[in-house]
């Protein structure tokens, strides 16, 4: 927790999570890939604080203004908590107390762990419950041994449920094997009562509407003249949307885009295909037309009065011959052309309602349009537009449309005029928590899947355990964060992994060529011992090799955790046959490795100042892409923070038509005392440095700081008070602004002026050491005005 508040401005993914806790407060729905605990552990630190969810989180460096040290301390405080259940597990597994020291000293001085478990993340709460799961799971296996459906077996049993639970509410991850059924009862209990609180939270409409069914909301029957929504079935895209700004080239319309949230720009008006010199369907008077298979319509865009419209001009994004741009065109009173129309092609309706699939439904009936002209189809894909149309997703009209891709339904439709007041009304079917919850899981799997574009600094799993490259979570001020293991530790754990296969390997060959090596009970225990650990290695790293979405090297923290478990459990198998006070000067040895090499990268951890030199010698590998350039070269030009101190000088000189200004500064005495004030003060009738007090003008108006008061003696001060003193009234008040009521320009010297030896003037008064300073460096720059 050193430094904790350092950065003040947002990290890497705080962006995301630091946003969600917002959301929470606000109760505005969402959708993660995530599950909620962690989010709502971080939610509760913010709220308790007073965080009121109006921070936005927006961009990386972006200053705080809420109690993000709150937030940030509740996986700090977890990432704590998990050293000590290091340490617990590996007694509970019959470690000596030095193995448990070693491997939780480890993790102490883990530099990736560490970083991540400073900040709004939710990697040390998955960590943590996956630490507190093992421990848990230990206690119950060796109760389970010992004293089988006793008191306390029930009691490490339910907590190893709970905690299991609590381990998925995090993060999707891999768990541990050997649950029983009613373990995993009780992790689904856990997480079921996570997503209750988290449905009963997000009870307000958000930005996670679009990806979620529609059945969490309510709408009317269609017709001709019905102002509708249209959503698009096979992306999370969101719904048909049009807004008053075009498209930068191409025909240069009106964009038309996928926009996820709930919107008036969502807004379509259904009206009869027409033409010039033919009149619009009066659907206010003229009998009720619903929507058929094969229809011919027109959407207009009720917000900016233009039509759905396409045309053989290619689209900004998928630049290809059999797409074409679709656009809003049209202004008002202007009918339109035949390039507006669109025949509706009904795919299918509900079972439950055989009228959907003849004539179009609200919810319950899945639909293309076809192009009247062209023939292409209406389409979107998981393609985003640029940041001229806000990163919203592509609308095209396509002539080799995959048809998954060409369905849409309409989700809301307003009330027809024409509709008689007993008309037939969409119902939906409202979800229970079972659905909802089974339905969250499936947006989640989906959404997590997604997630396959590149990212500047992304990772494959085979890479994870050999550290080939770290990532950069914030740079500013000459100063770097960046997500990088103890070298040390991570290669001694995955050493330890590979240890561990080779000599398994090597014992199963010989226990097959008749060797009785697993007759020797000392093997067996460190066999099972490090098997159950290499087992949840495996389990929480292997998985990641099926995924083609994005991954990042904190993801393999689940699995570093383990292996540094399983690192203690090869040094306790090597050293056993050692005295103990020569297994722990081995232990001391290791930590003080450790402990050195954590120091060499703390910087990148904590934010703080280094230098290029330093930082291109820690460059251990050539793939490891820390911002050197951004450090200063020498240690003297690291920019500390500045306080309010300042050394007192004068300014001598500068007036029109005379010599340069110079600045002196006080004598050395003066300056270490400068240093050591606590404030600035600015002397009674003194200069503000660097500042002409000759130049005639209005005097700017300056603070003058309290001060530890400097010993004068009443003849100084008399002195002090002579020089300063107007000459028609005697001796004038002193504001509490430090100067006097007069302004300093006006003010006269009465002091005696005396020449010393050389011919240089020494003027009495507040500036006299100063001033004869300045005097003399003149005279050393310019001795030809001497003379004068």
């Amino acid at each position: 927790m050193f430094r904790i508040s350092h950065p003040t401005s947002v990290v890497f993914d705080e962006v995301h999570f630091g946003k969600f806790a917002g959301r929470y407060i606000k109760t505005r729905y969402f959708v993660d890939v995530h599950p909620p605990l962690a989010k709502l552990l971080i939610t509760a630190a913010a709220f308790i604080f007073g965080f009121d969810g109006d921070f936005d989180f927006k961009d990386i460096g972006n200053l705080y203004n809420v109690p993000y040290v709150a937030m940030r301390m509740v996986p700090a405080t977890l990432g704590v908590a998990t050293v000590p259940l290091a340490y617990l597990t590996l007694r509970a597994l019959d470690c000596k107390a030095s193995t448990a020291l070693l491997a939780s000293l480890f993790l102490t001085f883990e530099n990736g762990l560490v970083t991540q478990s400073r900040h709004i993340l939710l990697d040390s709460p998955l960590v943590f419950f996956t630490a507190l799961t093992i421990f848990l799971f230990v206690g119950f296996s060796n109760e389970d041994r010992h004293r089988p459906f006793s008191e306390h077996w029930w009691a490490w049993l339910v907590l190893t449920g709970l905690s299991l639970g609590a381990v998925v509410s995090c993060k999707w991850v891999v768990g541990t094997s050997r649950v029983s059924l009613r373990t995993w009862s009780r992790h689904f209990f856990a997480r079921a009562l996570c997503l209750i609180i988290h449905f009963m939270i997000l009870g307000s409409s958000g930005d996670g509407d679009a990806f979620m069914s529609s059945e969490f909301r309510q709408t009317l029957d269609v017709a001709v003249g019905s102002q509708i929504t249209i959503r698009h079935v096979n992306t999370q895209g969101g719904y048909l949307h049009s807004h008053s700004h075009n498209y930068p080239g191409g025909s240069g319309q009106q964009q038309i885009t996928l926009y996820p949230h709930r919107d008036e720009n969502n807004l379509w008006l259904i009206l009869n295909a027409t033409a010039d010199n033919y009149p619009q369907y009066d659907y206010e008077h003229q009998p009720l037309e619903y929507i058929k298979h094969g229809s011919r319509i027109r959407l207009r865009h009720t917000v900016t009065d233009k039509a759905l419209h396409s045309h053989d001009v290619r689209p900004p994004v998928s630049d290809v011959d059999f797409q074409n741009e679709v656009s809003g065109y049209g202004m008002a009173g202007f009918t339109g052309d035949l390039n507006d129309d669109w025949v509706v092609e009904i795919e299918r309706g509900d079972k439950s309602d055989k009228e959907s699939s003849k004539r179009l439904k609200t919810l319950r009936t899945h639909f293309k349009l076809r192009h009247f002209m062209t023939g292409c189809y209406l389409f979107s894909h998981a393609v985003k537009l640029p940041e001229w149309a806000f990163d919203q997703q592509e609308v095209t009209c396509n002539k080799q449309a995959v048809k998954t891709n060409s369905l849409w339904y309409v989700e809301t439709a307003s009330k027809h005029p024409q509709l008689p007041p007993n008309a037939e009304r969409v119902n939906y079917k409202i979800p229970g928590f079972v659905s909802k919850f089974w339905e969250l899981q499936k947006v989640m799997w989906t959404t997590n899947s997604k997630l396959t574009d590149r990212h500047v600094y992304d990772s494959r799993p085979w890479s994870w355990p050999f550290l080939p490259r770290g990532i950069n979570f914030w740079i500013k001020d000459h100063k770097q964060i960046y997500l990088i293991g103890n070298p040390f530790v991570w290669w001694s754990s995955t050493a330890s992994v590979i240890t561990y296969m080779l000599v398994r390997g090597f014992l199963i060959l010989r226990a097959k060529r008749g060797c009785k090596d697993f007759e020797n009970t000392k093997l067996v225990k460190y066999d099972m011992l490090c098997g159950f650990l290499f087992t949840g290695y495996a389990l929480h790293y292997l998985p990641f090799f099926l995924m083609s979405r994005q991954l990042f090297l904190h993801h393999y923290f689940p699995a570093l955790y383990f292996a540094i478990l399983l690192s203690g459990a090869v040094f306790d198998f090597v050293t056993s046959t050692l005295r103990p006070r020569i297994r722990l000067q081995v232990a001391c040895v290791l930590i003080i490795i450790a402990v050195l090499t954590f120091d060499k990268f703390s910087p990148l951890a904590y934010g703080s100042p280094w230098t290029r030199s330093k930082c291109n010698k820690a460059t251990w590998v050539k793939t490891w892409d820390f911002a050197c350039s951004e450090f200063y070269d020498e240690v003297t030009r690291i920019q500390l923070p500045t306080s309010n101190k300042s050394i007192p000088s004068a300014t001598i000189g500068g007036e029109p038509g005379g010599r340069a200004a110079v600045i002196v500064d006080d004598d050395a005495d003066a300056v270490r005392a400068a240093e050591g004030e606590t404030s600035t003060m600015i002397p009674l009738g003194g200069a503000e440095p660097g500042r002409d007090v000759f130049a005639q003008g209005e005097t700017k108006e300056m603070t003058s700081y309290q001060s530890r008061p400097k010993a004068v003696s009443s003849e100084e001060n008399e002195k002090v008070l002579s020089v300063v003193g107007g000459t028609t009234g005697g001796i004038s008040e002193v504001s509490d602004k430090g100067y006097t009521s007069n302004p300093p320009h006006q003010a006269e010297s009465t002091s005696e002026q005396v020449m010393p030896q050389g011919g240089h003037r020494k003027t009495e008064g507040p500036l006299d050491q100063a001033e004869a300073l300045a005097n003399e460096a003149a005279h050393e720059l310019y001795p030809e005005d001497d003379s004068t």
